[in-house]
Parts: structure tokens; C-alpha cells; sequence
């Protein structure tokens, strides 16, 4: 290598540390927001009988996909900043995995629905897990961790179905297609599920660092695959999820195919909130 390529090279490295530390840092201020999951207080599993819930204004129940929420008086609760009056009101139906959000002081109230049952979850800025979250280790970065791909689309979207880190529910996600790609000299395939953005996929997955270095339940990446197919996978930006920080989280566990046989040191490891739990 001559002085001129490996100068190109250093900067490249540069470059691509650089864009790393800003994505890494602009995600973690995301995770630390005041009413993110890390300010999660409780995590309520609403039935048919009207219940007073922690941390919560009113009485709650769900039936017949709906929620009733009733209010005494003097109890205050807004959504989409209007105050609902006292007495009952009826919310939903809501989508799965769909949500909004309703507030009382400071507090942000979660109404969502999971596994088909509704949940409320409290979320407050003076939570003890976020005000004294340390931020999370992570790997340093490195290139030959971010590998070019192919997404290979099914011929029909498959409903797959996936377990949760809370026992007992199930996801049910659309899998329109597969990545597949080499690492560490393994031909591997992943198999992704529709993104939040337009035109993504999440790809869930562990391996074989989950449980040592980084969270055994799952980790998360995020994709967008070109016009032809060619996608990156940059497992640098490999990401946990909720349940790898709090009990409160109902996050879905990888499909048995997404279980890749080979380390993945690259990515967010362990958070220290775990770390003893490992």
C-alpha cells in the first residue's frame, strides 16, 4: 500500500467513525427523551372490569376492542390536548401494535394495543431508569462489520409469528421478504419484516454474542433496500430493544431463522442496567 491509499483509507475510516459517533449519539439522546421507554413507570394489561391503575388517573377496562377510561371528579386527563370530561369516555378500537398517547401533568400515558390486548403505560420524566441511565456501551465501529446484501422479496408476504419478552403474547409481523449476505465466510439470510418508515425493514436477530457481550433476547437493525435490491447491512448500527433495559416492554423475539451462527461484534451491547442479570 502506498502512502497516497493509505492515507484515503485512514480518512475513510475517519469518515465512516465520524458518521457513526453522530448516528450513535443522536440515538441515544432519542432513547433518553423524557417520556421514552425508559421512563416507563408501570405496564398495566386492561380487562373487562373497570380497575384503578398505578400511576394513572381514572378507572380503566377494554371490551369489545375498545377502552373505557371513567374520571371522578377532579381527576384530569387530556388527549390530544383536550380534557376529557368527568365521567366515561370510550377510546379505540386501536390497531395492534398501534398506539396514542394521553397525558396528566407530567406524566405521558401509553394506550396501546399488544398481542390483541390493550396496555397503558405510565411514562414519567422522574422515572429512577432514566434519570440515572448511564447511556450504552457499544463496540467500536468497524467497516468489516457493515456488509452489502440482497433483499430477495417473497413471491406472497409471510405472517409470521414470534414470541415476546413479556411470557404468555405473540407477534404476528409481515415478512415480505429475505436479506441474504456473507460474513465471516458464511453465507447467511435474515428474514425482514416491514420498517416503521415507508420502504424499510427491521430485521430482528441474535447471535453468537447474544447473552455474552451484547442482550441475549434480541437486537434490532434497520435497512432500506436500493431500487435493485442491493441493501447495506451496517450491524455497527445494531440497536436494543426496550426489554433489554426494563421489564415494562413487550418487545417481539427474533423469528428461529434470524438466529445467525457466527459473532456479530459490532452494535450496542449489554446496557449496564442488565449487566448483573447475564
Amino acid at each position: 500500500m502506498n502512502a497516497t491509499t493509505a492515507r484515503s483509507t485512514e480518512t475513510a475510516f475517519e469518515s465512516f467513525e465520524a458518521d457513526w459517533q453522530e448516528w450513535h449519539e443522536a440515538h441515544e439522546r432519542h432513547r433518553a427523551h423524557p417520556h421514552g421507554f425508559l421512563a416507563v413507570t408501570h405496564l398495566h394489561w386492561l380487562g373487562p372490569e373497570p380497575t384503578a391503575l398505578d400511576g394513572v388517573p381514572g378507572t380503566w377496562s377494554a371490551a369489545n376492542d375498545v377502552v373505557t377510561v371513567v374520571l371522578e371528579p377532579g381527576e384530569t386527563l387530556e388527549l390530544e390536548q383536550q380534557a376529557l370530561p368527568a365521567g366515561e369516555t370510550v377510546i379505540g378500537p386501536i390497531a395492534e401494535r398501534g398506539g396514542l398517547n394521553l397525558s396528566s401533568g407530567q406524566t405521558v400515558i401509553e394506550l396501546a394495543k399488544r398481542g390483541g390486548e390493550y396496555i397503558v403505560r405510565p411514562r414519567n420524566p422522574e422515572n429512577g431508569l432514566l434519570r440515572g441511565y448511564q447511556g450504552t456501551p457499544a463496540y467500536s465501529p468497524d467497516a468489516a462489520y457493515a456488509v452489502r446484501g440482497t433483499y430477495v422479496p417473497f413471491e406472497v408476504p409471510r405472517p409470521t409469528t414470534v414470541g415476546a419478552a413479556v411470557e404468555g403474547i405473540q407477534h404476528v409481523y409481515e415478512a415480505p421478504g429475505e436479506i441474504r449476505f456473507k460474513l465471516a465466510g458464511q453465507e447467511l439470510t435474515l428474514t425482514a419484516f416491514n420498517g416503521h418508515a415507508p420502504g424499510s425493514l427491521l430485521v430482528l436477530f441474535t447471535d453468537q454474542t447474544s447473552g455474552k457481550t451484547t442482550y441475549a433476547a434480541n437486537r434490532s437493525l434497520s435497512v432500506v433496500p436500493a431500487a435493485d435490491g442491493s441493501v447495506e447491512l451496517d450491524f455497527n448500527r445494531a440497536v436494543n430493544l426496550p426489554c433489554a433495559y426494563t421489564d415494562l416492554a413487550t418487545c417481539p423475539l427474533p423469528p428461529a431463522e434470524n438466529r445467525l451462527p457466527v459473532p456479530i461484534e459490532a452494535g450496542e451491547k449489554i446496557p449496564f442496567e442488565r449487566q448483573d442479570q447475564q
